[in-house]
């Protein structure tokens, strides 16, 4: 019994918090996201496009806005690998070409790591 109870323990450790896929939330999130990049309020798009994943993962729209964002901001890290995320997601989609000549230009201003 008590080894039972350290299985359930254990599984439930790995148990993420669920929240409500909202496809019409997310694609809201999204076009208030564009409104606030169109002002260059990149911050609070950034937001914004954070919320629309939050409501539907994997969204290759809110990916590679996100990805734009953060590299305004400055943030090469995050938008490399929101880029990268956007071309699994979508690898011939209509941010294709931008997201990896993104990729190369980020890549080549960062500092070689040895």
């Amino acid at each position: 019994m008590a080894r039972e109870a350290e299985e359930d323990n254990a599984a439930n450790d790995d148990v993420q918090e669920f929240h409500q896929w909202n496809p019409m939330r997310a694609l809201k999130n999204v076009e208030v996201g564009d409104y606030y990049f169109k002002r260059k309020n990149y911050r609070a798009a950034m937001d914004r496009y954070k919320e629309a994943l939050f409501y539907k993962e994997n969204d290759a729209v809110a990916t590679f806005r996100l990805a734009v964002s953060q590299e305004k901001l400055g943030d090469k890290t995050g938008a490399l690998n929101n880029y990268t995320a956007y071309l699994k997601i979508l690898p011939h989609g209509p941010f294709a070409d931008e997201a990896q000549n993104s990729i190369g230009r980020l890549s080549s201003e960062a500092p070689s790591q040895k």
